[in-house]
């Protein structure tokens, strides 16, 4: 099965029905096992990734026609962008700006856009819409939440795709959808946010009625010396918590690092709570617990 240099893994050898003539394969033997049929027109010699919207991406490729492109959720994945959780299952889009036509086939949703200048970029062989503008296009798909933390994801890093402004641009320049939905999820934007459950969690607290934590908090002791930085933080009651997805310290190097750091920050009079994957389940009230709890011990008052 042929692979590729691609860091996403399997890269399938997808070509339309009128390319097959051009390799000479007859017709009959493309009805035969050797050959996938992920969508109309389109044959994989073998198969394609199971529920991977990269590799199905990649297999219609070969079919896509004249100006169309990856939009919506299918360019936010390329771009790196996290997705909703399951059981939700990110679909392929496929847009093209008028007067170019979307394509219409079994397995893809396609979208004629307004007339505009094309955005889109190629992004591991693939044509795909600017991060900017596929934000806006999930507004009308994505639960709220969802809008935020791939926003937080945009805005973040040591290589922004996108900043708060230029997404206030977008929304201005093309409108709002839902009520309003993007404005809204846009005011609940952080910098320096480091994955989308560090987001659902810091949503989380503020909806459960808890002070919102600050994000990305540079610690330092009472000399100035550099301690730590804590992903969700509240400085004026000295309490640190901590998104942690590890099932299991897979790298027991980092985890000892971790360690080391959590140790440093109870050192200086702080104290720090890690927030596991099972926190979050039904609704997150463990999560919430946590965190109500350890305000409640340095003092913060409900309602206050």
């Amino acid at each position: 099965m042929p692979t590729s240099d691609d860091p996403r893994g399997y890269t399938p050898d997808a070509f339309t029905v009128a390319q097959a003539r051009e390799r000479g394969i007859p017709r009959g033997r493309l009805r035969g096992a050797r050959y996938t049929s992920p969508f109309h027109g389109v044959r994989v010699d073998g198969a394609i990734e199971a529920d991977s919207v990269h590799s199905s991406a990649l297999a219609l490729l070969p079919r896509l026609g004249e100006g169309q492109f990856f939009s919506h959720e299918t360019a936010l994945l390329e771009h790196g962008a996290p997705m909703p959780e399951w059981p939700y299952r990110p679909g392929i889009h496929v847009s093209a700006y008028r007067p170019a036509r979307e394509p219409r086939t079994r397995g893809v949703t396609g979208h004629r856009l307004q007339l505009r200048r094309a955005a889109f970029t190629v992004v591991h062989e693939l044509p795909i819409e600017d991060p900017v503008r596929a934000w806006r296009q999930v507004g009308r798909l994505w639960e709220f939440g969802d809008l935020v933390a791939a926003a937080d994801f945009l805005v973040s890093g040591s290589a922004p795709l996108a900043t708060a402004d230029g997404l206030r641009h977008e929304i201005v320049t093309m409108g709002d959808v839902r009520g309003g939905i993007l404005i809204r999820a846009l005011r609940e934007v952080r910098f320096g946010v480091r994955s989308a459950r560090e987001t659902r969690l810091r949503l989380l607290l503020k909806d459960a009625g808890l002070p919102e934590p600050e994000v990305a908090w540079n610690l330092f002791d009472d000399r100035g010396t550099f301690v730590a930085e804590c992903d969700l933080a509240y400085p004026r009651y000295r309490v640190a918590l901590e998104y942690d997805g590890r099932v299991h310290a897979e790298n027991a190097a980092q985890f000892a690092r971790d360690a080391d750091r959590w140790a440093a920050i109870r050192r200086i009079g702080w104290s720090h709570d890690r927030v596991l994957s099972h926190h979050m389940d039904n609704g997150g009230a463990a999560a919430v617990a946590i965190a109500r709890e350890a305000l409640r011990k340095a003092g913060w008052t409900p309602g206050r």
